[in-house]
């Protein structure tokens, strides 16, 4: 039963964190999310009323492992996102180009947020490649812990 709180904690707390992370980038260092990050914060949306319904509902395992399920999922977006800003391959193009309706003299006129650039890196790792590590992971082990019965 331990390794089930173990994920059930975990499954709250990782996409919590990736996300307050997120929104510290976002409004405390002023760097706005691509549309790629968005995706990437959908999934971790997911996950914390799922992981949240772990602890309330029962089977316990079954809402962890959905919960795993969907933070993986922003990991492997994040993995995608990532090689797009490393230039492995290409992305999303209306992620990466402006648009040909936007007159960028406009001072009125949100920004655009390229895609195919990291705007932050630590050890040469984006933002997005961070997310990959960390949902990848933490997603798969969740997943592991939540089914793994004695």
């Amino acid at each position: 039963m331990a390794h089930l709180n173990t994920a059930r904690w975990l499954a709250l707390l990782v996409p919590a964190s990736l996300l307050g992370g997120a929104y510290i980038a976002q409004y405390g260092f002023g760097l706005p999310p691509c549309e790629m990050c968005w995706w990437q914060r959908y999934p971790h949306f997911a996950a914390v009323p799922l992981a949240a319904a772990a602890f309330a509902m029962r089977p316990a395992a079954v809402w962890t492992a959905l919960a795993g399920l969907a933070i993986l999922t922003s990991g492997l977006i994040g993995g995608f996102h990532a090689g797009v800003e490393y230039g492995w391959w290409q992305g999303v193009t209306g992620c990466s180009t402006i648009p040909s309706a936007v007159d960028v003299m406009d001072p009125r006129a949100a920004p655009l947020i390229r895609c195919d650039r990291a705007p932050w890196t630590l050890f040469g790792i984006s933002l997005a490649g961070f997310n990959f590590l960390i949902s990848s992971f933490a997603g798969a082990a969740i997943v592991a812990l939540a089914a793994y019965r004695r």
